[in-house]
């Protein structure tokens, strides 16, 4: 019998963030874009809109290459409308706000729709 590892599903919305920082930080940009739906966008880098998971994973891989330290920033209210979720963070670097829209999938799990790590 194959059991699923949910520690590394984002089983409510909030869960995203904290995932982001643990793959990032362990350098696994496959797991990172696991977080995201196949056709998601991603407002980065700063200026330009990356679109579709594999893009993604491709910018998310090239950011890695650096070996930046990320940390879980304190979160601000979710709001939740049926099977879509935003969520934010305030910035630890005081770069603005980061903002990102979920959706709920048919088994349960969250993925970003829509993501703009900076403003």
């Amino acid at each position: 019998m194959t059991t699923t590892d949910t520690t590394r599903e984002a089983r409510t919305p909030e869960d995203l963030a904290r995932l982001f920082v643990e793959f990032a930080n362990a350098g696994d940009a496959d797991a990172v874009a696991g977080l995201y739906e196949e056709g998601a966008v991603m407002a980065f880098p700063p200026g330009s809109l990356t679109v579709g998971r594999s893009a993604i994973r491709d910018v998310i891989a090239q950011m890695l290459t650096a070996a930046p330290t990320f940390t879980v920033e304190k979160a601000l209210p979710t709001v939740v409308s049926g099977d879509l979720a935003m969520t934010s963070t305030a910035p630890a670097d005081g770069t603005g706000g980061r903002t990102q829209v979920a959706r709920r999938q048919p088994d349960g799990r969250w993925l970003r729709v829509l993501d703009r790590p900076e403003l």
